[in-house]
């Protein structure tokens, strides 16, 4: 794993990689991954749950049984269960998002691919994915999982995140470039 130096010596990669462990000897890493992915968009979509796992007011007996109705209401399995008991008693919910992203990347690594935050003025079309997916693809000489955002303020173009490297193409940049060269 490439990545996994760097991540594991966090606070969170620790906790993603042993998950990450957990799950390839149990051979669940897809499923608990999906299960990852459906606890950030709750943790996204939901104020109340975003300010459960943040509240150091919250006693770990309370956040724990928290945890474990959403994860019902989730229909998380059973290894994601007990990862998120293991958080709320060590008091570690508060990292959960960061948790997610490490447990991400690492399972993508280990896939051989990578992942690239796009983000765009207006939604991208299915047919607009795939061809900027094939393209990166090509860049990068590997499997690129696109992740999709849209931010107005770009105007339009795209800015496509792929770990540490950034292409921007968006109007707005050109814009502020094209004053900062008018300036002098």
């Amino acid at each position: 794993m490439e990545n996994s130096g760097g991540i594991t010596a966090s606070l969170q990669g620790r906790y993603a990689s042993a998950l990450f462990e957990l799950a390839s000897e149990n051979g669940v890493v897809s499923a608990v991954e999906a299960d990852l992915e459906k606890l950030e968009e709750a943790i996204l979509g939901s104020e109340d749950l975003a300010g459960l796992i943040r509240n150091p007011q919250v006693s770990r007996n309370e956040a724990a049984k928290a945890m474990e109705s959403v994860a019902g209401v989730l229909g998380l399995s059973d290894l994601s269960k007990n990862f998120l008991g293991v958080l709320a008693s060590n008091r570690r919910l508060s990292v959960l998002p960061e948790i997610i992203r490490a447990f991400t990347t690492i399972a993508a690594a280990q896939r051989g691919e990578v992942t690239a935050d796009v983000a765009s003025a207006h939604a991208l079309s299915e047919d607009q994915v795939s061809a900027l997916q094939q393209k990166l693809k090509e860049r990068e000489g590997r499997n690129v999982k696109i992740r999709t955002s849209v931010d107005p303020e770009l105007l339009g173009g795209l800015v496509v995140t792929i770990g540490s490297k950034r292409i921007d193409s968006s109007i707005r940049t050109r814009l502020n470039s094209l004053a900062h060269a008018m300036k002098g």
